[in-house]
């Protein structure tokens, strides 16, 4: 039985594929990087839980950001440690803003409008950011011209 090589997706579906799947798999390092930060700064530092949430969520930006830079995209490595510093403040800027606004308008329609429980909706709103994380990252953030690509 002979297959056509149109039965297969496309090299570039298998591509996109993979990385997915590795962006999910640095995400949930990182959600476990975030924990750990909030527990050592509120438990053993007796920080603020706000300035530790903070500061535990850019522990965990970062992590993610350098896994991305060598795992996730590392066909695509900046060629310069400028272009690198770029991509950290464009990720910075692109992540934070779409997790932080879109979790909180997020969390209101879902539990407010749509009476969801709180942590079915914090996991949807989870979900639908990652994708949008995942779609700015590899078009803006890690993309080789540095210039957003849609499409």
């Amino acid at each position: 039985m002979s297959t056509a090589a149109n039965d297969y997706p496309a090299p570039g579906w298998r591509l996109a594929g993979a990385r997915w799947l590795k962006f999910n798999f640095v995400g949930a390092l990182g959600i476990a990087v975030q924990l750990a930060v909030l527990g050592f700064l509120t438990g053993c530092l007796r920080a603020d839980y706000g300035l530790a949430t903070a500061a535990a969520v850019e522990c965990a930006v970062l992590h993610n950001f350098v896994w991305h830079q060598r795992f996730t995209w590392a066909d695509r490595p900046g060629a310069t440690w400028r272009q690198i510093l770029r991509r950290l403040a464009r990720f910075n800027l692109t992540t934070g803003a779409t997790s932080i606004t879109g979790n909180v308008l997020l969390m209101q329609v879902l539990v407010e409008r749509l009476h969801l429980p709180l942590m079915l909706a914090n996991l949807a709103s989870i979900a639908l950011c990652c994708v949008v994380n995942f779609l700015v990252s590899d078009r803006f953030v890690f993309n080789k011209s540095g210039n957003c690509v849609i499409g």
